[in-house]
């Protein structure tokens, strides 16, 4: 005998806080919980539209003055690379790269210290401790890794990146690397060997996370060739930055009962009664 189990996610919205994108703007998040047999399933199918993961959470922007984060992706068979990608790629050769499961250190605490210190010192995450990096790290109901990369020479962490394997790509949940070395462009570097990564294992996409057009804190992610965008519902390959301005507009989003009906969620699992 066959029954199904259905997969009903429930979807809430967080209060409005500070955007930390755009001035005089407030932001707020569409999310579901992550658990069960179908949290595999779920994560993919929300992923592909531009839902990312935090934990056992879902979430997507979803403000009330724009839409102005939106997921972004990179096409591997879409990808080359510049002159100026390949000298970082070179700068950072000596680095050892080492896939393990989701399991949290004092070393790589002992970065992400150092990291959110130099770069990010008044964000949301500057007061995370070391529970809470365990929690963001190891708290996954899917399928992760987390990919360190090492000098040799002294064994000394250089950077970090929780990922996550979809169907269809490597998914960098958060990354973080030395701030003590900014010519080397680390962060870059991850991407590029995610990239990689990616097409060594016959996945063709690399998930980046949200980007916004005009914020200089993504504009990095513009300089990768086969950039796709996650605009009105659909991914498009980005030609010009400018194309998407319009999503700042305070008239640029729907209302929330229309993006959740809007939502396409997985197929059921099936189970069999032996």
């Amino acid at each position: 005998m066959r029954h199904t189990l259905p997969i009903a996610p429930q979807f809430y919205v967080t209060a409005p806080q500070p955007c930390p994108y755009l001035e005089n703007r407030m932001e707020r998040k569409l999310f579901t919980s992550l658990q069960g047999d179908g949290a595999e399933q779920l994560n993919n199918s929300l992923s592909h539209q531009g839902f990312r993961r935090s934990q056992n959470v879902l979430y997507r922007p979803s403000c009330s003055d724009c839409s102005a984060c939106m997921s972004a992706r990179i096409d591997v068979s879409a990808f080359e690379m510049k002159r100026s990608q390949r000298r970082i790629l070179k700068r950072n050769d000596y680095l050892v790269r080492r896939a393990t499961s989701p399991w949290a250190t004092e070393d790589q605490y002992a970065l992400f210290r150092r990291y959110l210190d130099g770069r990010h010192s008044e964000g949301g995450m500057a007061d995370m401790d070391v529970f809470e990096y365990a929690a963001m790290i190891e708290e996954t109901p899917v399928r992760s890794r987390v990919v360190e990369y090492t000098e040799p020479q002294f064994s000394g962490l250089v950077a970090v990146s929780l990922t996550d394997v979809l169907e269809d790509g490597l998914s960098m949940v958060y990354s973080f690397y030395d701030p003590d070395q900014p010519k080397n462009s680390i962060g870059t570097y991850m991407i590029l060997d995610h990239i990689e990564i990616a097409r060594e294992s016959g996945l063709p996409y690399v998930y980046l996370g949200y980007w916004v057009p005009g914020s200089p804190k993504m504009s990095y992610k513009e300089k990768f060739t086969g950039l796709e965008i996650f605009h009105q519902g659909a991914w498009k390959k980005m030609q010009d930055p400018a194309e998407f301005s319009e999503s700042s507009h305070p008239l640029s989003t729907d209302p929330i009962a229309e993006q959740v009906a809007n939502i396409h969620l997985p197929e059921p699992p099936v189970h069999r009664r032996r």
